[in-house]
């Protein structure tokens, strides 16, 4: 197995604990916030930098590609350079993407500066959790999570109200600006309070690392311009699978056959972090496809402002946060990790069950509980399921696993975004004409509103808007439906997990 070089455990002096904490939960919220933050200029920023949409497009894409290419290398680079230089390296070159990505005059600019964003961010996730780890003893490592997750799992859920906000109040360019302040501060408290740590050197698997960036690359690309695309309808994505599958396979043959292997993927031998991986695969498709439909659903069919929607999706922060709070403390008396991962499987089914019912024109109610409700489950799963990933791997191993973990959620997002928006579009287009077929030119007892009048245009206008909302409104309630029955289809995987205490 491939040996890192983190600080011992609880090595970290006392007196620095909490400043290493707030800087490392700075780290990681910057970051986090930055996967969607940018999603609500993208309008702004294609009018700005006269771009076509298939160009604005790429700066998403490029950053999301450039992140999963560049987290697998976390482990030999903390071997390499060590945790502190690593996390420094990492924090300020994210920091200085950022500025260059607000002074781009040009499409092409600032898809290169999103790269380097993706690049120099890639390490910060499974940095900053390792770090945490190390930090505390075994029996506080479930409070070290929950103060981490925090960020981890906040964070998406303030990028798109945090963007809109920034955009409509001053411009684009302060969608990158807001992690100048972030950042400087983290830089500062991880400079002061992380320890330096061991490092020493590491050949470097060039083959290897050649095979997984062809195949995540091309796998996250794939999952990103899949619905562009068409689907298998396009030759880029058949080339883009064929890439993903050979780059993928090589690298398992080539990791049976090398002694110290780019990634060792001998630690999902180990019961516990196998089942927490395939555990936060599906967590990154329930959170991020969820937080990838309800902004438009409010938004397009509830026709509710950028502002607006962020104050409704506050309440599942809230949730989550008081779900992490909690479980932090009852995994610190000793209660099994997997009673809470149980409660929150439920809790999370049940919230996606509610969010089936939801219709084009409904209260407020519906969407604030059922987004506390998912806030609370996802707070007990992602806590207990990252505490029990680690309890039994070797504290060398840890930050290496924690970039396989991180590189997990991040593709299970990527999945699940997929899936859900393709669902969407085509259930949207059956749906329709299912719905369509059945309007008749007769009026049925004065049924329908002088408005839909079908023997004027207007009035055919006007109906067919009103067919395609209610067919967009099912084709949602179908992936809510979908999200229900795989978050239900997980709860075996708890007999896989080891008791731990």
């Amino acid at each position: 197995p491939v040996i890192t070089a983190p600080a011992v455990a609880g090595s970290a002096p006392l007196e620095n604990r909490a400043l290493m904490v707030v800087a490392i939960m700075l780290a990681t919220l910057m970051q986090v916030i930055d996967t969607t933050i940018a999603n609500v200029a993208l309008p702004n920023m294609q009018g700005s930098l006269s771009a076509s949409q298939e160009q604005i497009a790429w700066v998403l894409t490029s950053y999301i590609v450039a992140a999963a290419i560049a987290t697998p290398t976390t482990g030999w680079l903390a071997t390499v350079l060590g945790r502190k230089h690593l996390l420094l390296i990492a924090v300020g070159g994210f920091t200085l993407a950022s500025v260059l990505c607000a002074t781009a005059t040009s499409v092409s600019q600032i898809v290169l500066y999103r790269i380097l964003q993706g690049l120099f961010g890639a390490a910060l996730i499974p940095m900053s959790q390792s770090a945490l780890l190390d930090a505390y003893p075994r029996e506080r490592h479930g409070s070290a999570m929950a103060v981490w997750g925090i960020g981890l799992m906040v964070g998406p859920i303030l990028g798109p109200p945090l963007g809109g906000w920034l955009t409509e109040q001053y411009s684009w360019h302060w969608v990158f600006l807001i992690n100048i302040p972030i950042g400087m501060l983290a830089f500062l408290g991880v400079a002061a309070a992380v320890p330096a740590g061991e490092h020493h050197r590491r050949r470097f698997d060039w083959l290897g690392f050649a095979l997984v960036a062809v195949g995540i690359g091309a796998l996250q690309l794939m999952l990103d311009r899949g619905q562009h695309n068409d689907w298998f309808g396009a030759t880029e994505t058949w080339v883009e699978a064929v890439l993903a599958s050979l780059g993928l396979y090589l690298y398992w043959v080539h990791w049976r056959e090398k002694q110290h292997p780019f990634i060792d993927l001998g630690l999902l031998r180990d019961r516990n972090f196998a089942a927490a991986t395939v555990f936060i695969f599906v967590l990154g498709i329930v959170l991020f496809a969820t937080l990838a439909l309800l902004p438009p659903y409010l938004g397009t069919l509830m026709h509710y402002p950028v502002v607006d929607i962020g104050l409704l999706l506050t309440p599942r922060g809230l949730g989550t946060l008081a779900a992490m709070i909690m479980v932090g403390r009852l995994l610190g008396s000793g209660v099994d990790p997997r009673l809470p991962v149980l409660a929150g499987l439920l809790l999370t089914a049940y919230s996606l069950y509610m969010m089936s019912y939801f219709t084009a024109d409904m209260p407020d109610g519906p969407i604030i509980w059922s987004g506390v409700l998912q806030g609370l489950g996802l707070g007990f799963i992602f806590v207990p399921v990252s505490t029990i990933a680690y309890s039994t791997l070797l504290p060398a191993a840890r930050t290496e696993a924690a970039a396989m973990y991180s590189l997990t959620r991040n593709i299970g997002s990527s999945v699940g975004i997929s899936i859900v928006m393709t669902l969407l579009v085509r259930s949207a287009q059956v749906n329709h004409a299912e719905i369509a077929s059945r309007v008749t030119p007769f009026d049925h007892g004065g049924m329908l509103p002088a408005l839909w009048n079908l023997s004027s245009g207007e009035g055919l206008v006007a109906l067919n808007a009103e067919i395609s909302r209610q067919a967009l409104a099912i084709g949602y309630v179908n992936d809510f439906w979908l999200m229900m029955w795989l978050v239900l289809a997980t709860l075996p995987l708890l007999l896989l997990f080891k008791p731990v205490r």
